[in-house]
């Protein structure tokens, strides 16, 4: 923190307060020790202008000094809503990813299910080809012991 900045933070205190008054009432008291009012008048104007003078100035430099602080943290502001815009623009993308994906793996879900009825398709086609090589071969057998009962009679 600057000296000005502990400068003028002192004056706004209670502190300020009393020295200033205990000034005042030593510089009113020396029109009763004998020096003349219109001198005590003008060393105490005259003090005092100088002092509101440094004053204005010490708050003019603390001013611009808080100015120049909010100025970097709209700054700051600025670029945090630029990166905010930006993360959102990254989420929006990855939707978009997980939406392609999503679609991806529908499609070889399909593929799947499809593969799956050819398979039972061609298990099917198996079990009907053996039912009737089974047939056959019951009618083979059926008529090779007719043949051997024709050959024995």
């Amino acid at each position: 923190m600057s000296w000005e900045r502990n400068f003028t933070k002192w004056v706004g205190s209670r502190m300020s307060v009393v020295l200033h008054t205990i000034f005042f009432i030593a510089m009113f008291s020396l029109a009763f020790l004998g020096v003349k009012t219109d001198t005590v008048l003008l060393i105490l104007t005259t003090v005092v202008s100088l002092e509101a003078i440094y004053l204005s100035i010490f708050i003019q430099m603390t001013v611009n000094e808080n100015t120049q602080s909010l100025e970097e943290v709209e700054e700051d502001i600025e670029d945090i809503a630029e990166e905010v815009t930006e993360i959102s623009e990254d989420i929006d993308e990855i939707q978009q990813d997980v939406d392609e994906i999503q679609h991806d793996v529908d499609e070889i879900q399909e593929d799947v299910d499809e593969i799956e009825k050819e398979v039972d398709a061609e298990e099917g086609t198996a079990q009907n080809d053996r039912k009737k090589l089974e047939e056959i071969e019951s009618v083979l057998k059926k008529l090779l012991d007719e043949v051997q009962n024709i050959k024995k009679s």
